[in-house]
């Protein structure tokens, strides 16, 4: 068997839970690949199975079918060790409700993945100011949750995702929980994020927010309903 090529490649990615008696198949024969690079946005309603397949792509699920190759290791097959290393090293999570400790400030919040990954104390202070200011904050460094706006914790949030250096960006509703005027200034973080050579996938129930992505895919009923390349159909798999 040959590996893929591509950062992603997802073959035929099934996923069924069980309650008692009662099968649930949130996803069915899923494929795509991601190329590094993309920025992808994942969209579907409600139940649509699209949160359950962005915790199989950030190693927080197993599949119950299929294979999932992440930078050529066929995920599934790791070990709990194996997968806290690929969590911690190759993908950032950035969440809806930010998911900040309340009374740390900006600095310490994002430098927290940095202790659990060993990273020396000076390092984590520098990496954690430069990524502060990347994203528009290096006037907020000390402060903490409750002295920022929605906005901008999501920011804080996205410089602690960027801290490990990962390869990948799981945004999971990113804009779901802030203004308007804020979602616009998250999502150019986002799209300056992606041109330095990170490769995003992000959830999200907006079509304006998913815009801003290179690539669309609409998940209905844990089935692909389509792929889009800017603004034009790019494959269709019933």
């Amino acid at each position: 068997m040959s590996i893929p090529k591509n950062l992603i490649e997802l073959t035929n990615i099934s996923k069924t839970y069980k309650t008692g008696e009662i099968e649930v198949k949130a996803l069915q024969n899923i494929s795509f690949s991601v190329e590094k690079g993309e920025f992808l946005a994942i969209m579907g309603p409600s139940g649509s199975g699209k949160s359950t397949l962005m915790h199989i792509i950030g190693a927080l699920d197993k599949p119950t079918s299929g294979e999932y190759f992440l930078d050529g290791k066929q995920v599934e097959k790791l070990s709990e060790d194996e997968l806290a290393d690929i969590r911690n090293e190759k993908i950032g999570f950035v969440f809806q409700f930010y998911n900040l400790l309340p009374r740390t400030t900006s600095l310490k919040n994002v430098s927290i993945p940095m202790m659990y990954g060993g990273v020396e104390k000076t390092e984590r202070i520098k990496r954690a100011k430069k990524y502060l200011e990347m994203v528009g904050l290096g006037d907020r460094l000390y402060h903490t949750p409750g002295q920022l706006s929605g906005g901008q914790q999501q920011r804080v949030a996205i410089a602690r995702a960027l801290s490990m250096n990962p390869s990948i960006i799981l945004a999971d509703e990113p804009t779901g929980n802030i203004a308007s005027r804020q979602a616009e200034e998250i999502m150019e973080v986002f799209q300056e994020i992606n041109k330095k050579g990170n490769t995003i996938l992000m959830i999200t129930h907006e079509e304006e927010i998913a815009q801003y992505a290179k690539r669309i895919i609409h998940i209905r009923d844990g089935e692909i309903d389509e792929d889009r390349h800017n603004g034009k159909q790019k494959l269709v798999i019933k």
